[in-house]
């Protein structure tokens, strides 16, 4: 039985033998605001033509009660919908069908997605289709290649605001559905994919704007809870801004007038993604409306997801993929777009240092799991997609996706893309399509290049490798590039080498570290000579892939690698800076620097940094390295020295800065001797301050979770914080909290809302798994090494498939790495049988890499110590 899945098979053959020429859907959404109310009223009304008369095919509809079903005049049995299918027989050239259902509001995220604001009671819809769950809201052809156009008809409570695809009408009385209700009836939308529909609806907060473009006036909504009005209000200016910049952007680069015929953007709570491309009704998380103070990396990474999805207006809505083999096209596209955007077209003119300290770093990471897979990997059904929607799809694809701008150029690149937006408008296309355009424009064969970089898997490492003559100067070198044994793949890189050497003025003080030489050449094979070196002489510190020009990870020599702990803050170009970064936390995950030395490394330059995502990452993985990296023996003492180290940074920043807010967090986090704990205790009552520093609501809640992680906050202390924060954030802040504490009860009442309870919302569920495993609690802990592996294989069933993929991506027990952990994984994994959800067993082999890597990175750590 196929259930809600779909292979590609499938797919193709129904596509081959329909097409969709209309749909018109009925929504009745009057009994929303009813307490405990469940479902909602659906009638989808289908029109499509047959190729093959006599023919059958089917539609889909998920976890309905069907009422009536109507094909070309005639009734069907409601009995036969069954298994999310509804079958059609006896087709003729041209059908309709009438599918009159009741449809189950999501409080997981998934179809429509019903929420009520513990802070005035107000009810928000909002739906989320991507990838199979328009069927979750009316009966469709769920696939991205049966195209049509939508009439979206929407009976509310007249009070409310409703949002769609098409420009919002007048609402007009709806008296036969009782007084106070009202219907927005929308007119016809542009042709497109059932995935990227989408209706909003409830007491949203609304302000409308203009953009005055080159090819005309475009509206441009924002809307939000009520009780973020004065947050959209703050922030208004700004996201106008954005909008705005993009359009303008977008429409030169792309040469194509934007495809639809409004652009609203809404702010929803319990999001379970960033945003989500609905054509012109871009529905976004509401995090991103901030309540309390965040740093610049917060908006600089709100405003690459502002310009993803309208970059997806052209690469995925106006021109769709066939089937979801192609999905990689479509994020690494509008992921690569975004970033070039920012840098071009914005204030974040730093975005591509942004990605590189940030996004890139999920890239290289996911490329080395087991579960790593090519770019453009093989989806033969919807199950294929969920487990491969990561971030190689985004990251990995966008950095090889600048690697082909760089190799082709940026305007034979751009002029590939006009063409293919031109011959392809409103349809689907398969990545040949794209292709062929590229190659007409640029003249390059790519054919080679998308075999190599999009169609194998795994992340190649580059190393200096070169002897040394008496006087100090390179007698030979040469750049070693290696794969790992599972993915043996050699790759051509174009790289630039830089060479840096510390400077001193003239006053003897204030040195720098300064790029002296700067080679760019092309990489190819296991050992690749660079005559251009030879002769020069070793500088303080040499860098591969200067420029950031490939994917691979880089290896810093000796020499190079004591001159970044000493001096990379005083390198003053942000993306090199990121790119040592990056060398040196690749070199402490796999094992070859010492988690004690990647801590002095962040410790000591740290300070220095003014990449807001420099800023905001290297913190965070040099916690990692203290919680899971530290050798046993060594542990307690570079915990000690974290912890100083923050409060001694947190004392030097300049008030009111990033870094003040860095660190103060980071402090936090790192609270464990009875001086941190006092410090936060006194943060928390005024009796501690810092110059510039608020302790607004969000940080209260960081401070307070910390408290509870350190056993210093019961639940009367957390619940009385909540009684002064009655809001959704301070409903999921406090369930973090209570998951933080180290006691038994608290670990229990945690993992049921994590692991068992699917009614749990999807972010109060996220909140909890993301503050359960902590280190310091290795004791209370123990008991869930068995626990995990015994509740994986039953995720799915209990909680669906984003909040399963969640929770055991991150409360995988990795804070307890041993050989007796890992042991026990190893025997779990080898004992399943061929049922178990390949998610779960996605996430547990990860899970399991992670932890050999940890003790892996221990040994070192203990042999540096020696």
């Amino acid at each position: 039985m196929p259930g809600t899945n779909l292979t590609r098979d499938e797919a193709t053959a129904r596509a081959a033998l329909i097409d969709v020429t209309s749909y018109t859907v009925d929504l009745d959404l009057t009994q929303a605001e009813e307490d405990g109310i469940q479902t909602f009223g659906s009638t989808s009304t289908i029109s499509f033509t047959c190729r093959e008369p006599g023919a059958e095919t089917w539609v889909d509809l998920v976890d309905a009660t069907v009422h009536e079903i109507v094909l070309n005049g005639h009734p069907v049995d409601v009995a036969s919908y069954v298994d999310s299918r509804i079958p059609l027989t006896g087709l003729q050239a041209e059908n309709t069908v009438v599918v009159r259902a009741d449809c189950t509001y999501s409080h997981t995220g998934e179809g429509l997605h019903h929420f009520v604001d513990p802070a005035d009671g107000k009810v928000y819809l909002y739906s989320q289709f991507e990838v199979p769950d328009a069927r979750r809201v009316f009966a469709c052809f769920e696939q991205p290649d049966l195209k049509s156009v939508f009439n979206f008809n929407v009976t509310a409570p007249a009070h409310w605001k409703v949002v769609s695809n098409a420009s919002t009408p007048a609402p007009t009385p709806a008296p036969d559905k009782g007084v106070g209700n009202a219907l927005w009836s929308f007119p016809t939308t542009k042709r497109m994919s059932t995935y990227i529909t989408a209706v909003v609806a409830g007491e949203y907060y609304e302000v409308q704007d203009v953009y005055e473009g080159k090819y005309g006036t475009i509206p441009m909504g924002h809307y939000s809870r009520q009780s973020l009005k004065a947050e959209l209000d703050r922030d208004r200016e700004e996201l106008v801004l954005l909008t705005r910049q993009g359009f303008e952007f977008f429409e030169e680069a792309f040469g194509f007038p934007y495809p639809f015929v409004k652009y609203d953007q809404l702010y929803v709570p319990e999001y379970n993604m960033g945003a989500m491309e609905n054509a012109g009704c871009v529905t976004l998380r509401d995090e991103y409306i901030p309540r309390s103070r965040q740093p610049r990396s917060f908006y600089e990474f709100r405003a690459s997801v502002i310009l993803h999805e309208m970059a997806h207006m052209w690469f995925g809505n106006l021109v769709t993929m066939r089937w979801w083999d192609d999905l990689w096209l479509n994020e690494s596209f509008a992921e690569w777009a975004c970033y070039h955007a920012e840098a071009e077209a914005t204030s974040y003119t730093d975005a591509w240092t942004g990605f590189a300290n940030m996004r890139k770093q999920r890239g290289y990471r996911s490329d080395q799991l087991p579960s790593t897979h090519p770019i453009a990997t093989d989806m033969v059904d919807l199950h294929a997609v969920e487990v491969n929607f990561d971030m190689i799809t985004y990251a990995k694809g966008a950095a090889v996706l600048k690697q082909l701008v760089a190799w082709v150029g940026l305007e034979p690149f751009l002029e590939g893309l006009r063409e293919y937006f031109r011959d392809h408008a409103y349809d689907n296309t398969e990545f040949i399509d794209l292709l062929t355009a590229l190659e007409k424009a640029s003249g390059r064969e790519l054919t080679g290049w998308a075999q190599e970089w999009l169609q194998t898997a795994g992340v190649n490492t580059i190393a200096p490798v070169f002897e040394l003559s008496e006087d100090g100067a390179y007698s030979s070198f040469a750049v070693k590039q290696t794969a790992i044994e599972e993915q043996p793949t050699l790759r051509r890189h174009r790289l630039g080498i830089g060479l840096y050497n510390n400077t001193v003025s003239d006053s003897g003080a204030d040195g720098r570290l300064v790029r002296s030489e700067y080679v760019e050449v092309d990489v190819v094979g296991g050992l690749t000579e660079i005559d251009e070196l030879v002769g020069k002489a070793q500088p303080d510190l040499l860098l591969l892939n200067d420029g950031d020009l490939t994917f691979a990870k880089v290896r810093l020599d000796e020499r190079s690698l004591a001159t970044a702990v000493a001096s990379l803050g005083a390198c003053d170009d942000s993306l090199t800076r990121a790119l040592i970064w990056s060398a040196a936390w690749d070199m402490t995950r796999d094992a070859e620097m010492s988690a004690t030395d990647f801590v002095a490394l962040v410790l000591g330059n740290i300070g220095a940094e003014t990449d807001s995502w420099g800023l905001t990452a290297f913190p965070a993985f040099a916690a990692q390295a203290v919680t899971q990296y530290a050798a046993p023996a060594n542990k307690a003492a570079l915990r000690e020295r974290w912890e100083r180290g923050l409060r001694d940074l947190l004392a030097a920043a300049e008030p009111g800065t990033d870094h003040q807010l860095t660190f103060v967090r980071s402090y936090a986090g790192a609270a464990h001797s009875e001086e941190a704990i006092a410090d936060l205790e006194a943060l928390l009552d005024g009796s501690l301050s810092f110059d510039g520093l608020t302790i607004d609501q969000d940080l209260r809640w960081t401070l307070l979770n910390n408290l509870a992680r350190l056993g210093r906050a019961d639940d009367a202390r957390i619940d009385a914080e909540l009684a002064k924060d009655n809001t959704i954030s301070g409903k999921e802040h406090a369930a973090a909290a209570l998951a933080a504490m180290p006691t038994a009860e608290a670990k229990a009442r945690a993992w049921i809302q994590a692991m068992v309870d699917g009614s749990v919302p999807n972010e109060t569920a996220k909140q909890v798994v993301l503050s359960f495993m902590r280190d310091g609690q290795q004791d209370v802990l123990a008991p869930y090494v068995d626990r995990f592996l015994a509740d994986a294989p039953l995720a799915w069933e209990r909680l669906g498939a984003h909040r399963a993929a969640v929770s055991l991506e991150y409360i995988f027990p990795r804070v307890l790495a041993s050989d007796e952990a890992l042991a026990k994984v190893d025997a779990w994994l080898a004992n399943q049988a061929d049922g178990v959800n390949p998610g779960a067993l996605r996430f547990v082999k990860e899970g399991r890499s992670d932890m050999a890597r940890a003790l892996a990175a221990q040994a070192t750590d203990a042999a540096s110590a020696s």
